[in-house]
């Protein structure tokens, strides 16, 4: 399967997956469960994580090929994303 053919399918199950919690949790919320919330916030933090997981696959393909430089920059990419959510969470 060619790289670009696995990140999109990647990119779909995960907006797909989150899609699908996000509408669970909406009609929890609506039926007044208690859980709706956290299920919709759990639909949420999967659609921030997919492209996420988009960059550290991206990693492992670039590796694969052997290609350090992609390599290099996309960890760097990732270690940038991770450090902005943990600044993000700690209010920095």
């Amino acid at each position: 399967m060619k790289a670009e053919t696995l990140i999109s399918w990647l990119l779909r199950i995960g907006v797909g997956i989150s899609a699908i919690f996000i509408v669970a949790g909406m009609i929890g919320m609506v039926m007044h469960h208690p859980a709706g919330e956290h299920i919709a916030n759990l639909g949420l933090l999967l659609l921030i994580a997919t492209p996420v997981a988009r960059v550290a696959a991206s990693i492992v393909l670039f590796a694969r090929e052997r290609d350090i430089t992609f390599v290099i920059i996309t960890t760097t990419v990732l270690l940038l994303l991770l450090l902005s959510f943990v600044l993000g969470a700690a209010g920095g």
